[in-house]
């Protein structure tokens, strides 16, 4: 139970390398974990110190004894490493080790590393209950590592989501500002000599332009800064409506009702501030508002976020744009919580988004 609460790949092989040293009462610990081609990937220890680790030549690469576990389809104990036929020795400035226990990591047929002690404290070697314990171990260690990997895996397809979303949107908004001014102050170039009043009026739109493209990528700057709630929501809503003003310079109307609950409960409130993020977050790099206006409204029984700009709007019937504009994750928000959400927009009609969660 223990190993398994950590999701961090890295942070599972210490704990389960740092547990099996102290189950089997062995002196050291390490775990190795394969690819699917039996390349070492990670090497973890436990029982060495930080210094002493500094002075190893090298770790070891799944050699010897050590590659032996692999291979195997239970432990293998032995008192002496050194005179066992598979010892390939140790690296210069390793610990010298005597009594051994390894065996391997497996998900079914699937081997994903092995783990082995040395140097058993409170006798000579390990015994054959020593074996069977660290079987039971690896067995639920596997399942941990698994667990890590996948979470390992869904971080990383988020991370290219995330950088494919920001790529169009750059396309699409910023990058085709910047060219537009481009295209601008070369025509200014060619009418200098010929039309300067024509010339002084194009500078003036390319400055717009670029007034514009800045705050594009401000905004794109804003929508990316990590932020954590930390329960006030009343607080934390200020301080979105704070962050959103300096740097779009759009007035927001801000209504939070007088008898807001001093204790929400604490998923409702964080699905209304992550909402309210990702709303003004849109109109920030969509909208092109001038006036917004944010409503908190409690009842008895739930809580009703509404927000509200004057901008450009769009089809929320086309799907796409649901995605787009992260409405889908607003409204997977608020079924999650039994709740209701409703998007109203339409091209040059402005946007009202209204998320209700019951209490």
């Amino acid at each position: 139970m223990s190993i398994s609460r950590d999701l961090d790949l890295d942070q599972t092989l210490q704990h389960i390398v740092d547990s099996a040293r102290q189950l089997a009462a062995a002196r050291y610990a390490a775990l190795g974990v394969f690819s699917s081609d039996r390349e070492l990937e990670r090497f973890v220890f436990s029982g060495l110190t930080p210094e002493e680790a500094e002075k190893i030549d090298r770790y070891p690469t799944g050699l010897g004894l050590l590659g032996a576990v692999l291979y195997e389809k239970g432990p293998i104990r032995i008192a002496s490493i050194r005179d066992d036929p598979r010892s390939v020795g140790f690296p210069a400035n390793h610990p010298k080790m005597t009594s051994f226990l390894g065996l391997p990591i497996r998900a079914g047929e699937e081997v994903l590393g092995n783990l082995y002690l040395a140097d058993k404290t409170d006798a000579v070697e390990f015994e054959e209950a020593d074996a069977e314990l660290m079987a039971i171990f690896a067995t639920h260690a596997a399942v941990a590592i698994k667990n890590a990997r996948l979470y390992e895996e869904v971080g990383r397809l988020a991370i290219v989501d995330e950088r494919s979303r920001i790529g169009m949107d750059l396309h699409d908004g910023v990058i085709q500002s910047i060219y537009a001014v481009g295209l601008t102050l070369e025509t200014i170039h060619l009418l200098l000599e010929q039309d300067a009043s024509q010339a002084r009026e194009l500078l003036s739109q390319a400055i717009t332009g670029l007034n514009d493209a800045i705050r594009d990528i401000r905004n794109f700057i804003l929508d990316l800064r990590p932020r954590r709630f930390y329960g006030d929501l009343s607080g934390g809503l200020a301080q979105l409506v704070r962050e959103f003003q300096a740097n779009t310079l759009v007035e927001v109307d801000v209504d939070l009702e007088d008898g807001l609950p001093s204790s929400l409960p604490p998923a409702a409130s964080l699905a209304v501030f992550l909402t309210a993020q990702e709303a003004l977050a849109n109109i920030a790099r969509h909208a092109r508002a001038s006036q917004v206006s944010l409503r908190l409204r409690p009842d008895r029984k739930t809580i009703t976020l509404t927000v509200v700009d004057d901008g450009q709007g769009f089809d929320a019937d086309q799907q796409h744009l649901m995605v787009g504009h992260g409405l889908a994750n607003m409204r997977a928000r608020s079924e999650e919580l039994n709740g209701r959400f409703a998007v109203n927009s339409a091209p040059g009609e402005g946007t009202t988004i209204t998320l209700t969660i019951p209490l």
